[in-house]
């Protein structure tokens, strides 16, 4: 189960911080991510992060998002900066478990968390 927190409605150039908790999984061994949905738009990844710590950005946010974990509060964190107004969207936290004796993984989603970003 995931719970994401942290969005609102912020002005073009500043900052907010989502966070996602999550319960009832193997937290460490799972890579995480957070997507976003605008209206009328595809769900599109943000940004992952391997359960290694490897991250990748989707390119219109490189140098201004930045995603983090911690392991021992199985939580995910996504910092914000420098908000765009195309960056308002439904933000919505992923977790991949992996089963590394299979190979095959199942998918968690959050709930959501709106983010609006006025101009």
């Amino acid at each position: 189960q995931l719970q994401a927190f942290g969005g609102g409605l912020v002005q073009a150039g500043g900052s907010l911080r989502l966070s996602c908790a999550a319960s009832g999984t193997t937290f460490s061994t799972s890579a995480v991510g957070w997507y976003r949905q605008a209206p009328g738009k595809q769900r599109e990844l943000v940004a992952e992060a391997t359960s290694g710590g490897i991250t990748n950005y989707v390119d219109s946010v490189k140098g201004r998002f930045t995603i983090s974990r911690v392991n021992a509060q199985s939580t995910v964190y996504l910092q914000m900066n420098s908000l765009k107004p195309e960056d308002t969207a439904v933000y919505y936290c992923q977790l991949r478990a992996w089963r590394f004796a299979s190979g095959t993984y199942t998918d968690y989603w959050g709930q959501g968390t709106q983010v609006t970003v006025s101009s």
